[in-house]
């Protein structure tokens, strides 16, 4: 929790109380449903929490907008991203079933009214968002494909067109080369943690 009051010192009491909740729900459900591995469950405010909150230091999300998160796992980079814009629409998705019951648990527990979780496809989804976010679910191109026509035409954010913000690691040159527009932002900007060296939030307008 440490590291999430350090780079989000502003957290609402309710927010505080939330987040600290986290560590314990997915302990206890992890034991029951593995959604995060063995050896990452123990640092999960850095490689999960933070890592997906990421996406809010490249991004600030106004209230009424609303973003899809795809493939969303246990919950990431969706619940984070939910506590912290309580009052901006989340909707997560995820082909396989017991994730979605995992995130629907742990976003009751925690009191998340903001979020909607359900068990689908990004191409079956009809509805259009100011933002979709995943981390690292396929390659640019592929998950391109899945998402595209799914950004709402008006910009509700001024300073950046709605698209995609994904969070990937390692070198993205190649797997960009089809996306000029792309930019990459690099996470060991903000945080100073040795896992987010290589990691990166790569924005793409739609």
């Amino acid at each position: 929790m440490e590291e999430i009051l350090k780079y989000f010192p502003n957290l609402s009491q309710e927010q505080i109380a939330q987040f600290s909740k986290l560590e314990a729900l997915y302990l206890d459900w992890n034991a029951k449903i593995n959604v995060i591995s063995r050896k990452d469950i123990e640092e999960l405010y850095i490689k999960h929490v933070l890592h997906s909150l990421a996406i809010a230091k490249i991004q600030e999300f106004k209230a009424g907008s609303t973003i899809l998160d795809v493939g969303t796992g246990g919950g990431f980079p969706g619940i984070p991203l939910a506590i912290l814009f309580p009052e901006t629409k989340f909707y997560l998705i995820d082909v396989i079933a017991k994730k979605i019951k995992v995130v629907n648990e742990v976003a009751q527990a925690i009191g998340l009214k903001n979020l909607k979780a359900e068990q689908k496809r990004a191409n079956t989804v009809n509805d259009k968002f100011d933002f979709i976010v995943s981390r690292a679910v396929t390659n640019m191109p592929d998950f391109v494909s899945w998402v595209k026509g799914k950004t709402k035409k008006n910009n509700a954010h001024s300073e950046r067109a709605n698209g995609i913000l994904y969070l990937k690691g390692g070198d993205l040159t190649e797997e960009l080369n089809d996306f000029p527009e792309a930019i990459q932002y690099n996470i060991s900007d903000f945080f100073t943690e040795d896992f987010f060296e290589t990691k990166k939030v790569v924005y793409l307008p739609l």
